[in-house]
């Protein structure tokens, strides 16, 4: 309470936008982002994921592709333009569909977050989990996900040019016993980085060039939130964890989409 009795006012947050990037043309798992897991199209948990965390002003899906646009729509969210082609090639770095969405909208945003539909056992806990470590972190541009890896870069070679032997990709010349040598507890804890979240400060696109600036803080993912479904291997696991319950999905308060074959001409 104030001096005069008045409650304090509230800080203000940062106004935030949430970004689901969706183009066409996946290759290694074809057309993936609307594909059915458990009753809806991989979109829809992306979209309830970032609706339900309760931190955006707007959930913007990108996408070059018109179906993937009326899948959206249908689970709320918004496509107020189609992302051009040369944004949406296997090889077009992200930075540049971010780029053009954010000048391209009407309003600015002090943070947005990039939400992959690949994603689709990291739910709205884990997004305000990262919101909260972003603003927790004055110092960082952005957060990323990362997990421990699995296979530590100690223990990684890279073959002569005769291909008859191979030397360690990391110098270990300096250390009594070398990584590859040793027991993995023993090795430095190394981190790989994952696609279930970034949140960055808005203004590093326009200071930097890059979606996550010069100062990256890692946001640790747990369980299966970092699982990404990357080829049909990981789709066919992904069916597996939801059909003996070993992972859960965002509840979806939508109709499952029907191609709009219900909705009114």
């Amino acid at each position: 309470m104030t001096a005069s009795g008045d409650t304090a006012p509230k800080t203000t947050r940062p106004s935030a936008i949430a970004f689901i990037p969706a183009r066409s043309g996946s290759e290694r798992v074809p057309g993936k982002n609307v594909r059915v897991l458990a009753g809806h199209p991989l979109l829809a948990y992306a979209v309830e994921t970032a609706r339900q965390s309760g931190i955006f002003k707007r959930v913007v899906v990108s996408t070059d592709s018109e179906e993937i646009a009326a899948v959206a729509r249908h689970y709320d969210a918004e496509v107020p333009f189609l992302r051009p082609a040369e944004y949406a090639t296997s090889t077009s770095p992200d930075v540049e569909w971010l780029r053009d969405t954010l000048e391209r909208l009407e309003e600015r945003y002090d943070v947005f977050a990039i939400i992959r539909a690949t994603n689709p056992f990291r739910g709205p806990g884990t997004v305000r989990r990262g919101y909260e470590q972003l603003l927790a972190t004055p110092e960082a541009d952005s957060i990323r996900a990362v997990e421990p890896v699995k296979q530590h870069p100690g223990k990684t070679w890279v073959l002569a040019d005769d291909g008859r032997t191979m030397r360690p990709v990391l110098d270990q010349s300096h250390l009594e016993v070398a990584w590859h040598a040793g027991q993995y507890q023993a090795l430095p804890p190394v981190y790989v980085q994952n696609s279930a979240l970034e949140i960055a400060w808005t203004r590093v696109v326009g200071e930097t060039g890059t979606r996550e600036g010069r100062v990256v803080a890692p946001f640790l993912t747990e369980g299966y939130e970092g699982f990404n479904v990357d080829d049909e291997e990981d789709w066919a696991r992904a069916e597996r964890l939801v059909a003996n319950g070993r992972a859960t999905l965002p509840l979806v308060a939508h109709d499952a989409y029907d191609g709009g074959a219900s909705r009114p001409s």
